[in-house]
């Protein structure tokens, strides 16, 4: 039986001062036995203010919308958005709290907002003098697996730190990281779980999939995600506004038989390609008739999502000449470089050059991370 760090909270409200406490937390803050996070908080009397990270804290705005400050209908408790005029919690916000909370489903991948908002509430908790409580949860992409570069210092951004694509670490290691790494002086405290195992899936879990984000409505799409978000970064629809966003992707300029044909010769471990067409709702193509490929993770165990997402990127590159990377504004990064952090993959696929190299100097940088995460990590292989 798995218990999440909210299972653990709700079983023992002692482990929380009796305490005005701020709650960072979304639609994925549940205990499937108790209920919602911030009803047992708000039930219990201790609940003084809800910090949304993005998307809100009912999971409901999309990808980059900005989130307005409100009071929650449920409790009647001010929420101060964490995705709208600021990222971070300001003075005010943190006025008359003594303790911080944390309760968010991360995805598991580096570009996902949710672990800077968990890093912008550490250090404005630092500087506050508030302690902080994380209620630990499930890496979806379980915790053995560590895939990708670590990201250029001059590319960190609210999608991107110096760790790997795929870092293999829950909110609760993660916040003992980031607390070391960037000398925070606040007391984090880690509810952990109980029954996690570092190579367990979220499949393998037995707690129902809650969609942490509007655009990953299930597992499957949270499994792709590390690869596939690359393609948010160019000019090829990544599926949002499709029921399989980030399973499908495609453009009305690419042929998908070919590329699927093509894909599907690198014999890429544990995925196979499907031709498919679909015409997005929203967002890149919207209303347009869209030709390309659906991945489908036969073995989850083999499958390298970053190593097949930047192949993919790459193949489309080489097919199809109406490939673009998306232009940033003027003076900025490009975003795709964000995604990658680093601007090599794009000048690799901009002169045609194979990013296999880069590739295998990605996996000497994973496995020196690896080593370094080591003393953070709290469950068992």
């Amino acid at each position: 039986m798995l218990y999440v760090g909210a299972d653990q909270l709700a079983g023992n409200l002692a482990q929380i001062p009796e305490k005005r406490l701020g709650l960072v937390t979304n639609h994925s803050g549940i205990s499937v036995r108790s209920g919602v996070t911030m009803d047992i908080l708000h039930g219990a009397g201790r609940l003084a203010a809800l910090f949304g990270p993005e998307h809100g804290v009912r999971g409901d705005a999309q990808a980059g919308e900005k989130v307005e400050g409100q009071r929650d209908p449920g409790t009647g408790i001010q929420v101060h958005s964490l995705y709208g005029e600021t990222k971070r919690p300001t003075q005010s916000m943190l006025q008359n709290l003594d303790a911080l909370v944390f309760d968010i489903q991360d995805a598991g991948s580096r570009f996902y907002t949710y672990i800077y908002t968990l890093l912008y509430v550490m250090q404005a908790a630092s500087e506050q003098g508030l302690p902080m409580y994380i209620l630990d949860r499930p890496n979806p992409l379980g915790g053995t697996v560590v895939e990708g570069n670590i990201l250029d210092q001059d590319l960190q951004s609210f999608v991107g730190y110096p760790m790997p694509v795929r870092h293999g670490m829950t909110v609760g290691e993660l916040a003992k990281f980031f607390c070391q790494r960037e000398q925070l002086a606040v007391e984090v405290h880690v509810i952990p779980m109980q029954g996690w195992r570092r190579g367990m899936l979220f499949s393998q879990t037995g707690l129902p999939w809650v969609p942490p984000s509007p655009n990953l409505p299930s597992f499957e799409s949270a499994l792709v995600y590390p690869g596939t978000c690359f393609i948010e970064g160019t000019n090829v629809s990544e599926g949002r506004g499709t029921t399989l966003p980030f399973q499908m992707l495609g453009a009305p300029w690419i042929d998908g038989q070919a590329l699927a044909s093509r894909l599907n010769a690198l014999e890429l471990p544990g995925v196979w390609f499907r031709a498919t067409s679909f015409t997005p709702a929203a967002s890149k193509y919207e209303g347009q008739w869209c030709s390309g490929v659906q991945l489908h993770v036969l073995d989850a165990a083999r499958f390298r999502p970053v190593h097949t997402g930047l192949l993919v990127v790459q193949t489309i590159s080489e097919l199809f000449p109406d490939f673009r990377f998306l232009e940033p504004p003027s003076s900025r990064k490009f975003f795709f470089d964000l995604l990658a952090g680093t601007e090599q993959v794009r000048q690799y696929i901009s002169k045609q050059q194979t990013v296999l190299p880069l590739l295998a100097q990605w996996q000497e940088q994973a496995e020196r991370f690896e080593q370094e995460r080591q003393a953070f990590l709290h469950y068992p292989d």
